[in-house]
């Protein structure tokens, strides 16, 4: 079997390590023989299969996170011992995944581990973000301080996603109608119609034969049909879920009007948001940079700031890179990081450019639903005229001959 284990050395040091025993004793006695005192040894047990794409799949809600930071960082202000927050945590929750994670949490606290290290085993709960900044509130002191900053992250986080997916689902639903409605029709209108089309022997123009022929197709091939369907919509997941098809539509996205802007406002306030808190609750550069490089959403952002991550190792300075760079970022983000590494304020004034385009984003999205509207309108006016200069006006020239 093998087993986990933390253990203390002559000078006090934590050590943690893995090996393989018969049995906790025999972990046991060999840390006693390479003078290591044991204060947790725990059998590693195997995986269960799904476990990892269960949790990959089924993530913890930001509103379920920001009120469990929230509440932690009272309780422990308050003088109460992590393990014992955590476990009155666990019992108020209400989402079964997250209860399970808090109380699996304070298990790990009593056992030894540091709450940073416990989060760490819980990737689809804590991300790096998370977990640095815990790790470094733990060793400051300062932990009710950076769940706080946390809080309010999760915070900012919830409302940017929030408005976003609000903008969207409009027009998403109304794509989704009509393309339902254009497969139906396909399926039991069309073929109705062609059936009079067929008595009078009618000479139809190519585009009305175009539409019948794949109307036929649809109909009598309608298992066929759908599995191509599921077979496009799953491609199309798949290639956009690859790096080459990241790479492809996150370009294109940056290209789309008004989309473009929104892209990067967005990643522009979360870029300023996470780095200002990690600068804040004293991480260095180089780290939050690539920490904040996991957590941007385009893949050209991302990029940009993993290349400034090496290049500020070098001594350069953040701004200095991004504008050399021809980095996606906007000249107000630049400039602004130009002016807090003058001052020597640069949390701060990241903090205050976070506010500024979070703002942005709320009023983008506002002017996103007012576009896309009429937008939809035109679509679909254009598909109604194609249905109808390809089957109803035929039809007209028909009823002409009798």
């Amino acid at each position: 079997m093998k087993f986990e284990y933390i253990a203390k050395n002559k000078k006090g040091q934590k050590e943690n390590g893995k090996m393989e025993a018969v049995d906790q004793k025999e972990v046991a006695k060999k840390l006693k023989e390479k003078e290591l005192w044991p204060t947790y040894i725990g059998e590693i047990k195997k995986k269960v299969k799904g476990k990892s794409f269960i949790s990959g799949v089924f993530t913890v809600p930001l509103k379920n996170k920001m009120i469990f930071c929230r509440h932690l960082g009272v309780m422990v202000s308050s003088g109460l011992s992590i393990a014992r927050a955590l476990n009155d945590l666990g019992k108020q929750e209400k989402n079964k995944s997250f209860k399970k994670i808090i109380l699996t949490l304070e298990g790990d606290v009593k056992k030894g581990l540091s709450l940073a290290d416990a989060m760490t085993k819980h990737p689809q709960a804590f991300d790096k973000v998370f977990t640095s900044m815990i790790k470094v509130g733990e060793t400051g002191g300062s932990l009710e301080d950076i769940l706080s900053i946390l809080s309010l992250q999760l915070e900012k986080d919830h409302k940017l996603i929030s408005k976003v997916r609000g903008a969207l689902i409009y027009p998403a639903i109304i794509v989704v109608v009509m393309i339902t409605i254009a497969i139906l029709m396909m399926i039991f209108v069309i073929p109705k119609i062609t059936q009079v089309f067929e008595e009078f022997n009618a000479d139809l123009p190519l585009l009305t034969r175009i539409v019948i022929g794949i109307s036929d197709f649809m109909a009598n091939q309608i298992i066929l049909t759908f599995g191509i369907i599921f077979a496009l919509v799953g491609s199309v997941f798949f290639f956009y879920k690859s790096s080459l098809g990241e790479k492809f539509f996150h370009k294109v996205f940056l290209k789309l009007p008004v989309i473009n802007i929104l892209v990067m406002k967005l990643n522009s306030a979360r870029f300023a948001r996470i780095l200002g808190s990690l600068l804040e609750s004293g991480v260095s550069l180089v780290e939050a940079l690539k920490i904040t490089s996991d957590t941007l959403g385009n893949y050209y952002f991302k990029i940009s700031i993993e290349k400034a991550s090496n290049e500020v190792q070098k001594g350069k300075a953040l701004s200095e890179i991004l504008e050399q760079s021809n980095s996606p970022f906007p000249f107000l983000v630049i400039n602004m990081l130009k002016v807090g590494e003058e001052t020597g304020k640069t949390p701060d004034v990241l903090k205050k450019l976070a506010g500024f385009y979070e703002e942005e984003v709320e009023q983008s999205t506002q002017n996103l639903s007012a576009i896309i509207e009429p937008v939809l309108m035109v679509l679909v006016g254009i598909a109604v005229a194609g249905f109808a200069i390809a089957i109803i006006k035929p039809i007209y020239s028909l009823m002409d001959l009798v």
